[in-house]
């Protein structure tokens, strides 16, 4: 859900219409027409170019009541599914953005109920994932490895939802689930990174002041590119609306997209995906024995210093690398990742995502998962050598989609014709940049610089191959602050993929430690 060159096969296009009345009746009639004249001198009928001038998008609110147990506590809270418009400068509205909000009953100091504000990345990703997966009140019922099921899909009572712990605000940026720009044709004006922080931001703005919470303590939490968002917005929180939050939670972490880029010249991408191969070979038993007897993350920790070491020196090396050495280096490649001697050579040690993802199982002609490796697929072309599809999402993708539909009509009784963008058609993304590689990591590091009290929490899983671990700890590791800000950051790893907690095991940690960091985040009088 990611870097631009790596997402575009994922998104689907998306156009919206209008359909044209029949002129024969005055009311539709163009408005220059004899027929709308005569129609503006009848009483009580205007022109129809007044009522389009008149006329303006409303905001949209359904609420509800609710019931959960969660942790053994019973719980009341009301849902609220609506639209909030956004509004330039001249107070015309410039975007619908859709939400689902869950709030506590019977709350009477708000400023000591938390609030979380919630989205998944893309960009064009709608907030569908981990609210059905891992946050809300409510799930999609999967395997308890998080793998499918077949159609039709159901919800199930989330036991580990966090809404014990904070209120959840779901936000789905312009162009996903319900919100679209206004007019539509002007989406283009927030499909970017500062266009689209700016524009959550104002949500964000918009939520806290008419809901009384800017004294509640307020937390972050994004995935994929929503970590991407997330780092964003705690610059522009924090240096435009002087909003500071008390957590940022990030999800399948990306902020420096160097690490991500497979491109020709940079070999950084390649030492930090060669240990999440190693545990994509060994979930699937393409190690040797001897490997394959030992626990994941003692195999992991083996591949992350290979890669650190040799495997990067060999790659800094480059042609003058001696051929023993580099026979060496194959030969431990070889090992560590399941791939064939020969294959590695004509990689010329360096294997992309796409590559490992089509090989590793040739074979069986099976590809493996780019979200989720521990998933495979079947292939229509074997002789490709390449990722077709990645079973990992569409194992899933219907999945949260049918049960959504369902559930925000029959459930939360928020009605609307809209189609629900899961994963939206966004087009070419403005990345605001013109060399060099987008590294919000930088934001996020001086909002922990100017507000010491801010704390982040980051979840990583072994078998992302989307966003990989040692990606993320590379980032963390290259913050540049303050040593004595290192233990405001906490980074905590899980045994399946970007969305770790479809795996039920993942779902029960990640629960643990997200309470746990809200309540360290927390004032102590809280």
């Amino acid at each position: 859900m990611f870097k631009n060159t790596l997402l575009t096969a994922w998104l689907a296009s998306v156009s919206l219409g209008a359909g044209l009345c029949a002129a024969e009746d005055p009311s539709n009639a163009p408005p220059h027409s004899a027929a709308a004249a005569a129609a503006s001198k009848e009483p009580g009928k205007e022109p129809a170019k007044e009522k389009a001038k008149d006329k303006e998008p409303e905001e949209k609110l359904a609420q509800s009541k609710h019931t959960a147990t969660i942790g053994g506590q019973h719980l009341n809270y009301t849902a609220s599914a609506g639209t909030i418009l956004l509004r330039d400068e001249e107070d015309k509205p410039t975007a619908s953005i859709f939400y689902i909000a869950y709030t506590r009953d019977g709350v009477e100091d708000l400023s000591r109920q938390p609030v979380t504000f919630s989205f998944n990345g893309g960009p064009g990703s709608s907030s569908v994932w981990m609210h059905l997966g891992l946050l809300g009140p409510r799930r999609v019922h999967l395997a308890e490895d998080g793998s499918a099921l077949p159609p039709p899909y159901r919800l199930e009572d989330n036991d580990y939802s966090l809404l014990d712990e904070t209120d959840l605000v779901f936000i789905d940026p312009v162009s996903t689930g319900y919100s679209r720009a206004i007019p539509p044709k002007d989406s283009k004006k927030f499909h970017g990174l500062r266009e689209d922080a700016s524009s959550v931001a104002e949500f964000i703005r918009l939520y806290v002041t008419r809901n009384g919470r800017w004294t509640s303590p307020k937390f972050i939490i994004g995935e994929s590119y929503g970590t991407t968002r997330a780092a964003a917005l705690s610059g522009e929180l924090s240096q435009r609306l002087r909003m500071n939050v008390n957590g940022i939670m990030l999800v399948s972490t990306v902020l420096n997209f160097e690490t991500l880029d497979f491109s020709a010249g940079n070999d950084l991408a390649y030492i930090l995906y060669l240990p999440s191969y190693t545990a994509t070979a060994w979930f699937h038993k393409k190690l040797p024995a001897d490997l394959l007897q030992e626990p994941l993350p003692a195999v992991f920790a083996r591949a992350e210093s290979f890669a650190a070491g040799e495997y990067a020196a060999a790659l800094f090396s480059g042609a003058s690398l001696p051929e023993a050495e580099r026979r060496k280096v194959v030969e431990q490649y070889a090992r560590l990742t399941g791939l064939a001697t020969h294959f590695v050579e004509r990689a010329n040690l360096r294997v992309p995502l796409g590559r490992f993802a089509g090989e590793l199982l040739a074979e069986e002609n099976r590809v493996v998962g780019r979200y989720d490796s521990r998933y495979k697929g079947y292939v229509r072309d074997r002789l490709a050598g390449r990722m077709e599809q990645d079973p990992s999402y569409e194992a899933v993708a219907s999945a949260f989609a049918s049960t959504f539909n369902n559930y925000v009509r029959a459930e939360l009784k928020y009605e609307t014709d809209l189609p629900y963008e899961v994963l939206a058609a966004v087009g070419a993304w403005n990345w605001d940049q013109t060399n060099g590689y987008v590294d919000v990591a930088q934001t996020l590091a001086g909002a922990l610089t100017r507000n010491p009290f801010l704390k982040v929490h980051v979840s990583s899983g072994y078998y992302d191959l989307a966003t990989p671990l040692l990606a993320a700890r590379y980032t963390f590791n290259h913050l540049g602050v303050d040593p004595a800000l290192s233990n405001n950051v906490t980074l905590d790893t899980y045994t399946a993929g970007h969305m770790m907690y479809l795996n039920l095991p993942d779902l029960k940690k990640s629960k643990a430690d997200l309470a746990r960091f809200i309540r360290s985040a927390c004032p102590p009088n809280q």
